[in-house]
C-alpha cells in the first residue's frame, strides 16, 4: 500500500495504535499456568472492544485472534490448552483491520525468571529492528533493511530465519507492494522505498536455526527444541525524513 491522503494515515495511525497496545496488554497478562487460548481470548476481546477484526482468522480462517508462539516455535502458533511455564519464551504477534485498513505487530516476551540468553537476543533482535528502521529514506533500496538485520545478528553472534521476514501491509495483511522483504541481504532486489509505501520490519534472530519448517498442525512454524529465536515488529510508513511507525 502506498499513502495517498492524510485520511488513509489517520487510519493506519489508529488501527496500529490499537494493536500495538493490544500486544502489550497480552504481554502484560502473561503468567505461568495459563493457557495460550486464555491468552489469546484477552487479545480478541481488545481488540474488538476497539472496533477491529482480527486479522488472522479474517484472511486465512486461522484458528485464533492471534498467534502465539512458545520457545522453539517461532511464528503462527494456535491458540490452544498449552500451558506457560515459569522461563518460557513467549511470541506474541497482533493483526487486524479497522476500516479498511490492516496493521500487524509483534513482540517477544520472556515469562520470569528470564535467563542471561533470553534477554540478550531479546536485545539484540530489537536493536536489529531499530537499526533498521532508521535506514528508512524515500529513494533507499529495501535491500538495506535485509542488510543491517543481517549486519547485526551476525555482530552479535546468531542467525537469521530466513524463510520469514517484512512484508507490505495496508489494504490487506500482506500486501504485493512491496510484497515480501528478505531480513537478510539480497544484493540483486533493487526495489526502492517510496515515500508513502507501507510496510512492516520483522526481524527472526536465532541462536542456531536459519529455516522455521511447518508443523503438523499445518500452522505453526518452528525450529528444533532448544534453539530460540524473538522476533519483534512493527509497521511503518515511508516518511519524507524517515519511518513514520503506527505500532508504538
Amino acid at each position: 500500500m502506498t499513502i495517498e491522503t492524510e485520511e488513509q494515515l489517520e487510519r493506519l495511525r489508529r488501527v496500529g495504535a490499537i494493536v500495538a497496545a493490544v500486544c502489550r496488554l497480552m504481554g502484560s497478562r502473561l503468567e505461568p499456568g495459563m493457557t495460550t487460548r486464555e491468552l489469546d481470548d484477552i487479545g480478541r476481546a481488545a481488540l474488538e472492544r476497539d472496533g477491529c477484526r482480527p486479522a488472522p482468522s479474517l484472511v486465512y480462517d486461522f484458528p485464533g485472534a492471534t498467534c502465539i508462539s512458545v520457545n522453539h516455535a517461532v511464528a503462527h502458533g494456535i491458540p490452544d490448552e498449552t500451558r506457560i511455564a515459569p522461563g518460557d519464551m513467549v511470541n506474541i504477534d497482533v493483526s487486524a483491520e479497522r476500516d479498511g485498513i490492516f496493521a500487524d505487530t509483534g513482540a517477544s516476551f520472556v515469562v520470569p525468571p528470564a535467563h542471561q540468553a533470553q534477554e540478550r537476543l531479546c536485545r539484540s533482535t530489537r536493536k536489529a529492528l531499530n537499526r533498521a528502521i532508521q535506514t528508512v529514506r524515500p529513494g533507499r533500496r529495501l535491500n538495506m533493511i535485509g542488510h543491517t538485520i543481517e549486519r547485526t545478528a551476525r555482530e552479535d553472534g546468531y542467525t537469521i530465519i530466513r524463510n520469514l521476514g517484512s512484508h507490505g501491509v495496508g489494504l490487506s495483511l500482506h500486501d504485493e507492494s512491496p510484497g515480501f522483504i528478505p531480513s537478510y541481504y539480497e544484493r540483486d532486489d533493487r526495489r526502492l522505498m517510496t515515500e508513502g509505501l507501507v510496510f512492516t520490519i520483522e526481524p527472526f534472530l536465532s541462536t542456531g536455526a536459519e529455516m522455521a519448517e511447518e508443523q503438523a498442525d499445518g500452522w505453526t512454524l518452528a525450529t528444533a527444541p532448544g534453539i530460540m529465536t524473538a522476533q519483534y515488529e512493527h509497521t511503518l510508513v515511508v516518511g519524507k525524513r524517515g519511518a513514520i511507525v503506527v505500532t508504538i
